[in-house]
């Protein structure tokens, strides 16, 4: 019988931040990596240290010595300080497919750069794996895959098997079966040295079916194990069954990848939570962050990078740096677990300071692009505008945009002089703080300066705005037309082509689809109730009290129409518990407002939600509820680059208790923008831009949940009803933070459809929802501090333009950017179909990329399920 080989793999689980700030653990990072460079130089036997996968953690030490970066690169080279591919460690179903993408690019750049990165999707800690990772992984040159949480014995009774895709790419996977510190605390006393290991190692060979075993020796933060190698000698010669050896995890599946056969294969996303912790319902942990990051995100990827990639085809330099700064920023705060927002005050301060910094340095980076076109472009009006489009096709519809005004009446015109339908839903004069910031550059030039300036928000009927391009529109000042602001009214019902939405009597609204006939019923019920948890899990009080809008005491409603928006804003209060104890006492001693703006635009198949709570009392959660009517097995929700099906309930809540779950099952999901349910015939669907976290509820499993906010009182708590025993974090570390007093927003929209999912195009409304196309005012009298000055630039761009990429139909597209190294754009698109193919145009066969952007061999035909793929077209 062959001897044991035990692979003695030596590192630190090193979290940015958690409890502690990213500034002690940086402070902290440098003295540990000073370490390991010193013991791995001094001992030639100590072969490899893995610094838990994060290229960061490399820059960060690089930072404060950057004279330690040749011997960095060597022992990088050598292989025996193992880095990368991430650049951070992040976790996978809390943030968007983008940004998992972009770690992994410039995680695995910055580590090839410095001599290697290790080709092994190493996860010790996230809370699940997505089920689409395997294709990621492998478009990164990624063949195995190395984790601790996600699966359990129900289906897996060993720690090898093969990892399949969502798409059908399958991996070599190894899991760590009781966590990335299992081999942490080893004895150096002879004496107790051989009982530890027959214990330790033997309990790893009852798992695995190969005479390799993982034997991860480190923890969170762990302090270099000088004298490993001799503790390894002294295993051999107390230990004659097995053979230990100090190893990494590819040298690992090196030797892994001999002796497995017949492996199990294990389908789709890693979420069971039996052995290890999933914290499901850490999606709507610290709610305020979460919209954070799920605005930027959207904002990067959907309007900034297209819109630089105009900027770029129109000469103008492409931003590689200032938006890796960006995305950098974002990475830091999806690391596990800072996105989780599983931390303290402090740290979570620091998060947020982050994604004010990614959101300002992002926002002024679309402003400064959009401007070097727009004053290019032959200024025509005073009022003169530049509408972008970030699509990759012609865009038409009511847009949002903020503008300064004159007092006077005007129409808006196109470029081909048609004029625009539009309203006015707000203004603020500014007269005064707009023209004493004017600057006349140039006195020679006549300047038009309106006698009234107001700041406005205007929604616009647009035309045929050109694919990844622009368009201009103007005001025209000498057009006399109605005053474009709303009417408002007392009515209780609104409608445009498409919908007509009324106001209940039991507060909830009753939906009319025009085009099916068919009436919704009981649409958008806030439900409140008391959370227990942490800030790790939702948990139900034990004595609860569940508190919906059918109880409110309406405090106002107000219509508002034009001939491009109609709104319906409800506003009203609940009584609700104060505390844990009162609701457990059923006691209601304090009100919470709920102000509802829904707003139906004109020709567009929407009806969309913004929510303004005034949070006053403590430890709760608030969801809105959907009845959709139609009883379902499964919800379909986005996840990475394609559609996924859940159950709405999993049958293992139903032996959690008896068979000592570490949490319960709970069927809390994760999306990134979508949820429907739906029949072969019709459905409804919840987008959000907000918490990305939804629920089927219901007798018949036929209302969808969407999650507002959930607040606590403590990082950490004790035997929880969703998760009995220990805390998972400090239970002494109290958030006064997390319970989000004062007011919350959140915004999301509905949408009914009468087909099949497939036929629905789902994922192209919610990329439209999620792509207000941005506009850049051109006002000689903004010039000036406001906008920081500009001078005259030579008229030489068209009033409107396309950058002209090819799509292909069906698809959606995910990316817009230029190259990493060359002068190219590259295009990135996905099937969010659940069952149908896509045919690829040829244009596009033979300029496939991996997602690395690297070259592909493979040329495709069609886009399957589940499939994501880039493409490079030259400039």
């Amino acid at each position: 019988m062959a001897k044991t080989k035990v692979h003695v793999i030596p590192h630190s689980h090193w979290d940015r931040e958690w409890y502690f700030t990213s500034s002690r653990s940086t402070i902290y990072l440098v003295k540990h990596l000073k370490e390991v460079i010193e013991t791995l130089e001094a001992k030639d036997d100590y072969h490899f240290y893995l610094m838990d996968a994060q290229s960061s953690l490399i820059e960060d030490y690089l930072r404060y010595c950057p004279e330690d970066k040749t011997r960095l690169e060597k022992l990088i080279a050598e292989k025996r300080l193992i880095t990368g591919p991430w650049y951070t460690q992040t976790d996978q179903l809390v943030i968007s497919q983008e940004s998992i993408v972009r770690n992994l690019l410039y995680g695995t750049r910055i580590a090839r750069e410095m001599g290697h990165s290790m080709a092994v999707g190493y996860v010790p800690d996230a809370f699940g794996q997505g089920g689409n990772m395997p294709q990621i992984y492998k478009e990164f040159g990624i063949s195995k895959f190395l984790f601790w949480r996600g699966v359990a014995d129900n289906r897996l009774k060993q720690t090898e098997f093969i990892w399949r895709g969502d798409d059908g790419t399958e991996m070599l996977a190894e899991q760590i079966p009781f966590g990335y510190y299992y081999g942490a605390n080893i004895p150096e006393n002879e004496a107790e040295l051989k009982t530890y290991l027959d214990e330790q190692i033997g309990a790893l060979e009852e798992k695995a079916s190969t005479p390799n075993v993982y034997f991860p020796n480190g923890l969170d933060q762990a302090p270099v194990r000088k004298n490993l190698p001799e503790l390894v000698a002294k295993f051999n010669e107390l230990d004659h069954s097995r053979e230990y050896q100090i190893a990494s995890p590819e040298t690992f599946f090196a030797d892994l990848e001999k002796d497995v056969t017949d492996l199990p294969v294990i389908a789709g996303e890693l979420t069971e939570g039996k052995h290890s912790r999933l914290h499901k319902s850490i999606f709507s942990t610290r709610a305020d962050l979460k919209q954070a990051n799920n605005e930027i995100e959207n904002f990067l990827s959907n309007v900034l990078e297209p819109v630089l990639s105009i900027s770029y085809s129109l000469g103008n330099r492409y931003p590689h740096n200032e938006l890796a700064e960006i995305w950098k920023l974002m990475f830091e705060n999806a690391a596990h677990d800072s996105i989780g927002g599983c931390n303290s005050d402090t740290t979570n301060r620091d998060v947020k300071h982050r994604y004010k910094l990614a959101s300002d340095l992002a926002t002024n980076l679309l402003d400064l692009n959009m401007r070097l076109i727009s004053e290019k472009i032959a200024q025509k009006q005073p009022f003169q505008f530049t509408v972008f489009n970030p699509l990759p096709y012609e865009k038409s519809g009511v847009i949002k945009m903020t503008a300064y005004i004159p007092e006077d009446n005007f129409t808006i015109e196109d470029t081909r002089g048609n004029t625009l339908e539009y309203t006015i839903l707000e203004k603020k004069d500014l007269t005064e703080y707009v023209l004493n910031q004017h600057i006349y550059l140039n006195p020679s030039k006549p300047v038009y300066l309106p006698e009234k300036v107001f700041l406005a928000t205007m929604l616009v009927d647009v035309n045929s705005i050109p694919a990844l391009g622009y368009d201009t529109i103007y005001f025209n000042l000498e057009k006399e037309v109605a005053e474009q602001q709303p009417k408002q009214s007392a009515e209780t019902k609104i409608e445009n082509e498409f919908y007509k939405i009324q106001l209940a009597d039991n507060n909830s609204l009753t939906i009319y689809d025009k085009k099916s006939g068919r009436t919704y019923t009981d649409q958008m019920i806030f439900v409140e109730n008391g959370d227990d948890g942490d800030s790790y899990n939702y948990s139900p009080p034990r004595k609860d009290l569940l508190i919906s809008s059918k109880e409110a005491i309406i405090d106002s409603v107000e219509a508002s129409v034009s001939g491009i928006n109609q709104t319906l804003t409800i506003s009203f209060k609940l009584n609700v518990p104060y505390n844990l104890e009162e609701r457990a006492n059923g006691e209601k001693t304090k009100e919470m407002t709920i102000k509802t703006l829904i707003s139906l635009r004109k020709s567009e198949e929407l009806i969309r939600f913004d929510v303004q709570v005034i949070n006053q009392v403590l430890s709760h959660r608030l969801c809105v509820t959907f009845a959709t009517e139609i009883a379902s097995k499964f919800s379909t929700a986005d996840q990475l680059f394609a559609p996924i099906n859940r159950p709405v309930r999993l049958p293992e809540m139903d032996v959690w208790e008896a068979e000592e779950w570490q949490e319960a099952p709970i069927s809390i999901e994760a999306m990134q923008s979508f949820v429907s349910l739906h029949d072969e015939s019709h459905g409804v669907a919840v987008m959000t831009e907000g918490v990305r976290e939804y629920e089927i509820i219901g007798e018949n499993y036929d209302t969808i949940s969407l999650t507002l906010f959930r607040t606590f009182s403590h990082m950490g708590k004790t035997d929880l009803l969703y998760r009995p025993g220990r805390a998972s974090g400090e239970s002494i570390v109290e958030t006064p933070d997390a319970q989000l007093l004062g007011e919350i927003n959140a915004t999301f929209a509905l949408t009914l459809f009468e087909s099949s999912f497939d036929e629905a195009n789902i994922a192209k409304k919610t990329k439209e929802y999620l792509s207000n196309p941005p506009v850049y005012q051109m006002s000689d009298f903004l010039n000036g501090r406001l906008i920081y000055v500009y001078r005259d630039e030579e008229k030489t761009l068209d009033s409107t333009y396309s950058l002209g990429l090819p799509v292909i139909d069906g698809a959606i597209i995910s990316a817009v950017k230029k190259a990493e190294d060359s002068d190219a754009f590259i295009t990135r698109f996905f099937n969010p179909y659940l069952q149908k193919e896509i045919a690829i145009p040829e244009i596009f066969q033979g300029k496939e990329r991996h997602l690395d952007e690297s070259n592909e061999a493979e040329t495709k035909t069609t886009l399957t399920h589940a499939k994501v793929q880039t493409y490079l077209f030259e400039k």
